[in-house]
């Protein structure tokens, strides 16, 4: 699942949402030049199914109360789902009820986001001013490898299932009254700060989009498939990565919640060794005990430059004896 916030595909948030409500009726223009211009998709929220484009630009730029010339008054939240869950959602639903099933989780996604800020009175998707716009396609920009390397076009469609959600989300709340910034990252460490824009935290914005995809459509994800699994192997010390990878090792593709809960903990950097990160587990009931006799538990648990550093130590030990 890839959940993204940004200001816009147009670059700019700090004017008018015109242009970027323009480029995400991209696909009715198709429509219309295909001679298909009954086949319009319009705008949705938690209350409404029929917005009009029209609609979604007055609301969106009349929500400014007391924002200035620079600051942003609104942002792109992109909803994107895996190939994977993709296939998963048309497999059980079906092709016309999986957009629908989409849509329906874009809304619950817009609860997350506005729980995540840790504001009184801003509870859910019904407190913020917000407007979604279901899409199928995705097409090649300047910046892709394809386009780069000339094997694709700009504007060429891309190959695969890629039906997903663009949110434009309001900086002021539905009532025009309070601010809300998704840029404000202090996670409750500037309360001064935080009681005027709110707290958020993106990783945890995120993190909440992709398990409640897997707790809405029973979806079995393997470990390796999550973002704090992703966000470890790649930021994570090294005693975390090898945490992680014996919860891998044990859990394979099958990621019940206690294993979820653990490789949350891991993520955090809760465990100070190997040993608490089992202890913790086995409290679970998740059973990675048995894995301390594994071969691969003591490779996993060294640092993965720790044979190295000793064998330039000994060399370096070597030439200054003269040994």
């Amino acid at each position: 699942m890839f959940i993204n916030i940004t200001a816009s595909e147009t670059g700019d948030n700090k004017g008018s949402s015109g242009a970027l409500v323009n480029y995400l009726e991209k696909e009715n223009h198709l429509q219309i030049e295909k001679g298909r211009g009954l086949d319009q998709e319009n705008w949705f929220n938690g209350t409404s199914d029929d917005i009009s484009r029209q609609e979604v630009r007055v609301k969106i730029d009349r929500n400014i109360a007391k924002l200035s010339r620079n600051d942003a008054k609104f942002f792109l939240i992109n909803v994107s789902p895996s190939q994977k869950e993709l296939a998963y959602l048309h497999e059980r639903y079906g092709e016309q009820s999986a957009r629908e099933q989409l849509k329906a989780f874009a809304v619950k996604v817009m609860d997350e986001y506005a729980r995540n800020f840790r504001r009184p009175g801003i509870e859910s998707h019904k407190d913020l001013l917000w407007y979604a716009k279901h899409e199928n396609y995705r097409y090649y920009k300047n910046d892709d490898r394809e386009v780069k390397d000339g094997t694709k076009q700009k504007g060429e469609r891309k190959e695969g299932q890629q039906m997903h959600i663009q949110i434009i989300v309001s900086r002021k709340d539905i009532s025009n009254t309070i601010k809300l910034s998704p840029q404000n990252n202090s996670r409750g460490k500037n309360k001064a700060h935080s009681a005027k824009l709110g707290q958020f935290d993106r990783t945890a914005f995120k993190q909440s989009g992709e398990s409640l995809f897997d707790d809405m459509f029973d979806f079995s994800r393997g470990l390796k498939d999550t973002l704090v699994y992703a966000n470890t192997l790649k930021n994570g010390t090294a005693e975390q990565k090898a945490q992680m990878q014996v919860l891998n090792q044990k859990t394979g593709h099958n990621n019940p919640s206690s294993s979820r809960d653990l490789s949350a903990q891991i993520g955090r950097g809760l465990f100070k060794s190997m040993e608490d990160m089992i202890g913790a587990s086995a409290k679970a009931g998740t059973g990675l005990l048995e894995i301390m006799t594994e071969p691969s538990y003591e490779s996993l648990q060294q640092n993965p430059n720790e044979h190295a550093q000793k064998r330039r130590k000994k060399r370096i030990y070597k030439k200054r004896n003269g040994i």
